[in-house]
């Protein structure tokens, strides 16, 4: 009797528990499918300035001032009649159709059109300005031939490559021995030093700047790259912290084996701690170099008496007030820069992230 009246209970209580089940699946499915749509919303949104300038870089002076211009790069179309070319507009007929016909005589009433399959004149009454013109893809793409040659693009690479690829270098070197003294050894007040580095980060670059400038105007290095790359020897405090956070994920247990073997602190970093800590550095190099490429005020500073040694985003920048009302050239160029970052970034995504998520494991 008992186990009959427990069987009744389980077969009442069991659409109760079908039912949670598919509630819970279903808010599921809507909270993912809500995540999904704001991810999409905001990804869209992001490139949108990077379309329009793609868009741009592809269209010649003439589209771009069209007033019936599409979005994307498109030319009207034009057809050759007696000799002449003449614009091709979409005429609405009498008959309720419209034809893609060229205009020979455009007039204020009346104006004539020509069909370039049969030949045919025909006469049409209306004002022909209001007519919608066709229009067929046509992609500039001598605008980054033009861009490229104009910038002198070659010289802005070679300079803008040794300030970010030297600098990235010296920068990893200095913050790695750094990061790996601070976490591997026992050195006193090591929380103030800590909070000290990180202190620096918040430290506006300009505070800084007339007395860091006029140590290299004393030591001669002004219109040079020398203060756009001592600097980076010297640590920084962004890259110091992250590869700290990432050595003392590496067990301490694996130095002590190294040093019973006869390995020094140097042979144990370079043989132990850097294999492992690859993705991490490899991030900060990242970081380092997308700063680099991208930073514009100090090169415009100490540079701006040596003009041969400029890095894209001062030589953007001058480009950019020399040929402003072409921003078809404009928008090239600034594709052309673009271009190197975006390819090192799509190439090292994996390790960039994975260096980025290891590191921000606190110990």
């Amino acid at each position: 009797m008992l186990e009959r009246a427990r069987s009744r209970f389980l077969a009442m209580r069991e659409p109760d528990r079908e039912f949670r089940d598919l509630d819970r699946r279903t808010r599921r499915f809507v909270l993912g499918s809500m995540v999904t749509l704001f991810a999409s919303v905001v990804l869209v949104a992001y490139l949108l300035p990077f379309g329009y300038m793609a868009m741009t870089a592809l269209k010649s002076e003439q589209q771009i001032s069209d007033p019936n211009r599409p979005l994307t790069p498109q030319s009207q179309v034009t057809v050759e009649v007696d000799g002449e070319e003449a614009p091709l507009l979409a005429v609405p007929l009498p008959d309720g159709s419209t034809r893609e016909l060229a205009l020979v005589q455009p007039g204020r009433q009346e104006s004539t059109f020509v069909d370039p399959d049969t030949g045919e004149e025909i006469v049409w009454e209306g004002a022909w300005r209001q007519l919608d013109p066709a229009y067929e893809l046509d992609l500039q793409f001598d605008n980054f031939t033009r861009a490229w040659e104009t910038l002198d693009f070659v010289r802005l690479l070679r300079n803008t490559g040794i300030i970010a690829g030297v600098g990235m270098a010296l920068s990893v070197i200095s913050s790695t021995l750094v990061a790996y003294g601070i976490s591997r050894f026992r050195i006193p007040f090591t929380g103030l030093i800590m909070g000290s580095l990180i202190a620096t980060i918040i430290l506006p670059k300009f505070v800084t700047l007339v007395p860091t400038y006029a140590v290299f105007e004393r030591l001669g290095m002004v219109g040079t790259w020398w203060p756009l790359l001592i600097p980076h020897a010297f640590a920084n405090a962004y890259n110091v912290f992250l590869l700290r956070q990432f050595f003392l994920t590496i067990p301490r247990e694996l130095d002590d084996a190294a040093a019973i073997d006869g390995a020094g602190p140097i042979r144990v970093l370079w043989s132990i701690v850097l294999p492992q800590a690859r993705p991490a550095i490899l991030a900060v190099a990242m970081f380092h170099f997308f700063f680099a490429w991208n930073d514009f005020f100090e090169p415009l500073v100490y540079l701006a008496g040596n003009r041969d040694l400029l890095p894209i985003s001062v030589g953007m920048y001058d480009f950019l007030g020399l040929y402003d009302s072409q921003q078809e050239l404009v928008q090239a160029g600034a594709l052309l820069g673009m271009a190197i970052p975006v390819l090192i970034f799509a190439f090292g995504q994996r390790f960039f992230l994975k260096g980025i998520d290891l590191s921000g494991a606190l110990k």
